[in-house]
């Protein structure tokens, strides 16, 4: 098992959700309740990374935080060296390529709240921001922990975006699924088993943890039907 490439990973995973929950939050708040003519471009932004090759993602990015380019040097000079192949330029690519993956569970949490659950919020407290955080956010919990999960798993399994933007830098940018594939053109089929049972153990968690969430949801939501269909009675 490569050790370094594990914690790496799971620095540049935990790091990486953390960035995408909160601008996902706001963000799926606007793509649910927004009426902007700009809500589908911003959509198909959000979207883009599911259907776009990882590595024409990691290629464009790699070109855009060179040093060739206005953005590339402007982002050299704020943080004192090149993007690409660090570990910083690795949490830009992630953060794009992971997008859709957190953003979309949280705007489709905000959508399934009711109408009269929103409306009663407002007569109460006419502040968004109180309103998003003690009505909205707690009433969408699964679908928080759901863009968690799969933010951070989506991360964990990236090859394409983080091989283009990163390499293969020991301690820097080599991950663990870089490092399966260093593995095998090593002809190293042990230590690549090894390492993919742990990229497969943590993914199947990870899924585990949501279906088990929305299993007790659904548990809690039958049992409270029951109980309301019983004080009818």
């Amino acid at each position: 098992m490569d050790w370094q490439a594990l914690l790496l990973t799971l620095r540049l995973a935990a790091l990486t959700t953390l960035i995408l929950i909160l601008c996902a939050v706001p963000l799926g708040y606007w793509l649910a309740y927004g009426r902007s003519r700009l809500k589908p471009l911003a959509e198909a932004l959000v979207a883009l990374p599911l259907v776009v090759p990882p590595t024409v993602l990691g290629f464009y990015l790699l070109v855009l935080l060179g040093p060739r380019t206005a953005t590339g040097r402007a982002l050299a000079s704020l943080f004192g060296h090149p993007l690409a192949f660090s570990f910083a330029g690795l949490v830009v690519g992630s953060v794009l390529y992971s997008l859709p993956f957190a953003v979309q569970p949280i705007a489709a949490g905000f959508e399934s709240v009711s109408t009269e659950v929103r409306e009663a919020a407002i007569l109460l407290s006419p502040r968004p921001s109180a309103i998003l955080t003690r009505v909205l956010l707690p009433l969408i919990k699964p679908s928080l922990l759901t863009a968690v999960v799969l933010s951070f798993t989506h991360t964990v399994g990236e090859f394409g975006v983080v091989l283009m933007i990163g390499g293969s830098i020991p301690g820097i940018t080599r991950t663990l699924s870089i490092s399966i594939y260093d593995q095998v053109q090593n002809f190293e089929y042990g230590q690549a088993n090894r390492t993919s049972l742990a990229l497969l153990s943590i993914s199947f968690l990870a899924l585990l943890i949501i279906y088990l969430r929305r299993g007790m949801a659904r548990s809690n939501a039958a049992a409270v039907s029951a109980g309301l269909s019983g004080d009818a009675q």
